[in-house]
This record gives C-alpha cells, structure tokens and sequence, in this order.
C-alpha cells in the first residue's frame, strides 16, 4: 500500500483536461468502499445514497465517523466517471453505477 503521503493524479468528468492530485491511501480506500455498494447495473444508486453506504465499508483511522467521507465520494466518483469505470445515468436524481 502506498505511505500517507503518496498522491495520486485525478480527473474530474465535468472538467476535461483537468487534473489534480490527492492523498493515494484516502483515494484507494474510498474506491474500494464505493466497488462495495454500487450495483453493476442500473438503476444505480444516488449521490445521497452512495455517500451513505460507503462510511461502513470506510477504515474508521483514515475516515473517523464518516469524517470528509462526502466529499471523497464525490471526487474519487468524478474521477472514475472521467476514467469510464462509473456510469452516470439520464435520470432525475441523477444515479451512478459501475460498469459491468
């Protein structure tokens, strides 16, 4: 496993071209945690949703009762849209699921 301090390079979906860099082991963890809950089909689950059912499936040294679990959602989401991995499907809310 990477050291806390390793970054790794994210896109985001919304902004082509974009890039940035982020802590590895928080990224990784969260992705494993979303691999968990999101379904490989539709209908998906919502952001609300996804944020939810990933805090436990989170480790709690590295997301202490949930803490910024939001907000690694949405980016490490983002980021695996932009890589072609998540779906985001034409529906209001909007869902996501991973590709099959």
């Amino acid at each position: 496993m990477a050291g806390a301090d390793e970054k790794i390079t994210v896109e985001n979906v919304n902004v082509p071209g974009y890039t940035t860099r982020v802590n590895q082991v928080m990224y990784e963890a969260m992705k494993r945690a979303m691999w968990k809950v999101l379904p490989s089909k539709s209908p998906g689950l919502t952001q609300d949703e996804m944020r939810e059912a990933v805090v436990s499936h989170l480790p709690a040294d590295l997301f202490p009762g949930g803490a910024k679990a939001g907000w690694w959602a949405k980016m490490v989401q983002l980021d695996q849209e932009a890589k072609g991995t998540l779906v985001r499907e034409s529906t209001k809310p909007l869902h996501w699921h991973r590709v099959a």
